[in-house]
């Protein structure tokens, strides 16, 4: 949320004093030529009313400017999001409020907060004048059709007096990022040969499955149940302890997304890379639902979680942050895949779902020692980015390396290619 420091404009040589003259509208230099015309025509005429006159028509310009410019950062201004991490394609809006905290009624206000381009117009709003004390509040909605994180703000504010003399323009200093995530497509339940215990439903198992005798214990901590206190361990070691809590191991899946720009043609929303890494989008939203430990890895060595995260950490915090990852990540400068079983090096990958590129033989030597280190292994692989029968040869060769190997199709929903890939994966086992 936006807080209310207002700034002023951009800096002027004049000074801030003279450079509030600049905000004269056409009314307010009108008055002012009037006057000034009044006042020599008094001169010349002799004529001392018509220059009171003059000076009062001087006067109302100058006192709505100095009235502006000593009130002018008395208006504090908030935002909120709403959501401020939104699917593309999806609406998200954007509520405005404005506060008069100063001792006297503001004038007319007009609204205008800075918004990029792919979110739609900017928006703009005109306020009566506010009560000393009193608030306004509006909103406008947003969307974009393209994954990222754009700037709102800063909002942009313009005072305008009761005479409408003079318009000031002053700019808030915050600005709020809102972050649009990939497309995900719901995906159906399958069942797929790298599920724990080779079943489609996250199973959990138990640590100690072999008697009280295997039960590790650990100390006593003020609130543990007496129920779970663990006799022989006690008399052993002279201190309380306790039987430990069941800690159920979670079916593990790593996704893996080729981002190599050699590796995709075409750009645009519905880019194969795009199709791609909203492929890795739903495949993760869809595991994690399903009580999976997931982790994304690039070909670049970007892996989330990175090794330093603990394992009970919140998968909701893990979800957001690979979610962040995938709606500003870019095509990368590489060539080759190497660098993501180094990323992986130690770490059991569980279900392996691979999101690629146009693949050679060099990425299929690598894409062959990651099925070794799997349980299960599909690939979604770009279509249309060469040779029909150069894909299909590649596509063979994938297959004979242990993995599961489907092209990923423009204008075919991903749900039905996650079927597909599920029957091929779990045929004949």
């Amino acid at each position: 949320m936006g807080g209310p420091g207002l700034s002023g404009a951009g800096a002027d040589d004049r000074g801030p004093l003279r450079a509030a003259f600049g905000g004269l509208t056409t009314r307010g230099r009108s008055f002012m030529a009037a006057g000034g015309a009044a006042a020599a025509c008094a001169y010349l005429l002799g004529q001392p009313d018509l220059l009171r006159v003059g000076a009062l028509l001087m006067a109302l310009p100058v006192l709505c400017v100095l009235v502006l410019y000593f009130t002018r950062s008395q208006v504090a201004a908030a935002r909120r999001l709403s959501p401020a991490r939104v699917a593309a394609g999806a609406e998200a809006r954007v509520h405005l409020r404005v506060e008069n905290i100063a001792r006297v009624p503001s004038g007319m206000l007009l609204l205008q907060d800075r918004v990029p381009y792919v979110l739609g117009p900017r928006p703009r709003f005109v306020l009566d004048r506010i009560e000393p004390g009193g608030r306004r509040e509006v909103s406008y909605r947003v969307r974009s059709d393209l994954r990222g994180r754009y700037p709102l703000g800063p909002l942009q504010l313009r005072l305008a007096d009761p005479f409408g003399m003079v318009e000031l323009s002053r700019s808030f200093n915050a600005f709020d990022m809102m972050t649009v995530l990939p497309r995900i497509e719901q995906l159906p339940v399958v069942r797929l040969s790298g599920d724990t215990g080779g079943h489609g439903d996250g199973r959990r198992r138990a640590l100690a499955l072999s008697g009280e005798d295997d039960i590790v214990p650990r100390d006593y901590r003020h609130g543990d149940d007496l129920r779970r206190v663990h006799w022989r361990s006690t008399a052993h070691r002279g201190t309380l302890m306790v039987r430990r809590e069941e800690q159920p191991l979670r079916a593990r899946c790593t996704v893996l997304l080729d981002t190599r720009r050699v590796g995709y043609a075409g750009s645009g929303p519905e880019s194969p890379f795009e199709r791609a890494v909203a492929g890795a989008a739903s495949v993760v939203s869809h595991l994690v639902a399903r009580e999976y430990a997931v982790r994304l890895v690039t070909d670049t060595g970007m892996l989330l979680p990175g090794p330093g995260t603990k394992g009970t950490a919140d998968p909701a915090e893990i979800t957001g942050m690979i979610m962040d990852a995938l709606a500003v990540v870019d095509h990368s400068s590489r060539t080759t895949l190497e660098d993501a079983p180094a990323a992986l090096r130690g770490a059991e990958c569980g279900l392996l779902v691979a999101f690629l590129g146009a693949v050679d033989r060099t990425q299929l030597a690598v894409l062959a020692q990651l099925r070794r280190r799997a349980t299960g292994a599909l690939a979604f692989v770009a279509a249309g980015q060469v040779d029909p029968a150069l894909e299909a040869a590649r596509l063979d060769r994938l297959r004979s390396a242990g993995w599961t190997a489907v092209p990923l199709e423009s204008g075919v929903p991903l749900a039905r290619l996650w079927q597909r890939a599920a029957a091929e994966d779990t045929g004949g086992r």
